[in-house]
C-alpha cells in the first residue's frame, strides 16, 4: 500500500460477487466496480467509506469480510432481493461479458444519517455504475450529494441497462456539478454514437472541470482548462492477466490525485494522468479487480505481484 493521505473519499455505487466461469472452472470474487474503486482508494492510502447496496445473506457477509479486511467502512442500503452477483465469462479474445441478477439489476441506494454525514465530510465523492436510468435514484443523489466535489464513472452495463436514454439524462445531469469524467470506449458506444473524442467534447461542453477518455490499447486522453493531454498504456514488466480492474483502479488512481485539489496546469495534470495509466496496467498482471501499483511489482522477475 501508499503512504496515508490526508483527506477522505466517499465512493457510490455496486458492491457484488464476480461468478467467473472459464476453462478452470467456477470460483467467486468479491467486486463490482464501485466497491474495487473504495478497496483501491484504500490500497492508496486514502481513507475511504463505500455507501453500497448489500445483502442480508451469505454473499453479503463475504462483500463485509472483504472490505473489512481492506479497512474500508462499508455503509450499507439494505437489499430488498439479497446482495448483486454477476456471472462472468469470456470471449475468445478474452473480453469479459456479464450476466446479472436481479438484484443488480434493480438496486437501490438510500442515504441515512451517516452517509449524509460520510459525504458531508469528504474531500471527494466518486461515483460508479450507478443506476442513472432511475430518475428517483438520481434525485436522491443529487439531494445526497449538496455540492460535494464529485468524480464520476457512469460504468454502464448493458445487463444492468433499463433505458439507454434515461441513463444519459440522468448521468448527464450530474456532468456540470463534476470535479472529473471518466468515459471508456465501451461507455461511448452504449450510450452515445461511439466517437469518444466527440464524447469528450460533449461532457466539457456540458460543465465538467475534467473529462479522463480511456481507450483500451490506444490509451488515454485528459481534457481540462490546461488543455488536452494524451498518455499511451503503461509498458511494466509482466504479462496481461485481466483487464477487468483496469478502469476501477484508472479512477481510484485519479481520485485519489484529486484530493487536495485539481492539478495546477498542464504539466501536473500529465503527472496525474501518467500514474493513472501505471496503476492501470499494473492491475491488469492479476485476476480480478484489486488495484495493484506498478511499485508491487517484483524488481527482479516482474512476474510477480505482491499483495
Amino acid at each position: 500500500m501508499s503512504a496515508v493521505r490526508t483527506g477522505r473519499v466517499v465512493v457510490i455505487g455496486d458492491a457484488l460477487i464476480d461468478e467467473i466461469r472459464d476453462d478452470a472452472g467456477i470460483r467467486e470474487l468479491v467486486g463490482g466496480a464501485a466497491l474495487n474503486v473504495a478497496v483501491g482508494l484504500r490500497r492508496l492510502g486514502v481513507a475511504t467509506s463505500l455507501i453500497a447496496m448489500v445483502g442480508d445473506d451469505e454473499a453479503g457477509a463475504h462483500i463485509r469480510e472483504y472490505l473489512g479486511d481492506h479497512d474500508v467502512r462499508l455503509i450499507e442500503t439494505p437489499a430488498p432481493y439479497g446482495s448483486s452477483r454477476a456471472i462472468v465469462t469470456r470471449s475468445a479474445d478474452g473480453e469479459p461479458s456479464y450476466v446479472f441478477n436481479r438484484a443488480a439489476q434493480q438496486r437501490t441506494i438510500r442515504y441515512d444519517e451517516a452517509a449524509q454525514e460520510a459525504i458531508a465530510q469528504a474531500s471527494l465523492v466518486a461515483i460508479s455504475c450507478f443506476p442513472f436510468d432511475v430518475p428517483a435514484e438520481v434525485d436522491a443523489l443529487r439531494t445526497a450529494l449538496r455540492g460535494a466535489r464529485v468524480a464520476i464513472d457512469p460504468n454502464p452495463r448493458s445487463g444492468m441497462l433499463s433505458d439507454r436514454d434515461a441513463f444519459v439524462t440522468g448521468f448527464e445531469s450530474l456532468v456540470p456539478d463534476a470535479e472529473i469524467i471518466k468515459v471508456g470506449a465501451d461507455d461511448a458506444v452504449l450510450l452515445y454514437d461511439g466517437d469518444l473524442d466527440a464524447l469528450r467534447g460533449r461532457l466539457r461542453g456540458l460543465g465538467a472541470r475534467a473529462v479522463l477518455a480511456t481507450a483500451g490499447s490506444d490509451g488515454a486522453a485528459l481534457e481540462s482548462e490546461a488543455g488536452t493531454l494524451h498518455a499511451p498504456i503503461a509498458v511494466l514488466p509482466g504479462a496481461v492477466v485481466d483487464t477487468v480492474g483496469a478502469g476501477d483502479a484508472t479512477l481510484a488512481a485519479v481520485a485519489a490525485g484529486l484530493i487536495e485539489g485539481a492539478p495546477d496546469g498542464a504539466a501536473g495534470w500529465q503527472v496525474l494522468l501518467d500514474r493513472a495509466m501505471a496503476v492501470a496496467a499494473a492491475t491488469c498482471r492479476s485476476e480480478g479487480g484489486l488495484l495493484r501499483t506498478p511499485e508491487s511489482l517484483t524488481a527482479r522477475d516482474g512476474a510477480s505481484l505482491s499483495t
